[in-house]
């Protein structure tokens, strides 16, 4: 019942202070989000992005993370976004917003054809729509995070990273195996900018084990 229970409290949208210091720093700093404020501390921890790059973001909305990685990478880079949910464009000419489902059977090539090139960075921020239901709401965290998985192999170059969001739960350890499956160095943080009581985490999988993406 306790695990029971963690789970739940993990994916309830209401069971937090939603204006908390990290919203309001973000607010001040022109930011969308406080996920933006997560990408930075992400950035200083694993070192993704820098000038030049390529970066892919699924589950862009409402587009914190857009906003860190144009301007990361400058404008020789490319930032391809990607969600449902239909996003405001970022006003900078290197980054394009992509209407779609990442379940959608045309996404890898339509990605790769904006991106002029191999990834160096997928980043994958995607939530599940909750039923309220635990164990549903892990299963379906867990299949955006193999789907995310899936395209980053079509996608990366032999030295890119995937950076996932993950939630210790049920689903946790299995997908570690996955990833480890697939990348040379996998490594989890915890975040400062994270809400108190979440049980989210970032992994960082870098190079790829296995055909890659030709550069």
């Amino acid at each position: 019942m306790a695990t029971r229970a963690r789970a739940l409290l993990t994916f309830a949208v209401a069971a937090y202070e939603r204006k908390d210091a990290v919203y309001l720093r973000a607010k001040r700093e022109g930011f969308r989000s406080r996920a933006a404020l997560k990408l930075e501390e992400i950035d200083s921890l694993f070192g993704l992005l820098k000038p030049g790059m390529r970066v892919v973001d699924l589950g862009c909305w409402p587009g914190g993370w857009l906003q860190v990685c144009s301007d990361r990478v400058g404008p020789r880079g490319r930032v391809v976004g990607v969600d449902v949910a239909e996003t405001q464009e970022v006003a900078r000419p290197n980054t394009t917003v992509l209407l779609a489902d990442v379940h959608d059977e045309t996404l890898a090539e339509r990605v790769r054809e904006v991106l002029g090139g191999p990834a160096h960075v997928v980043l994958s921020d995607l939530a599940p729509k909750l039923s309220g239901i635990a164990a549903t709401d892990s299963a379906r965290h867990a299949a955006l995070v193999q789907r995310a998985l899936e395209l980053s192999r079509s996608w990366l170059a032999p030295d890119g990273a995937l950076l996932a969001k993950l939630f210790m739960d049920a689903e946790f350890e299995g997908l570690i195996r996955e990833l480890r499956g697939t990348f040379a160095k996998v490594k989890t943080r915890k975040l400062g900018t994270t809400r108190r009581g979440s049980s989210e985490l970032y992994v960082c999988g870098r190079g790829l084990k296995g055909p890659a993406v030709a550069t």
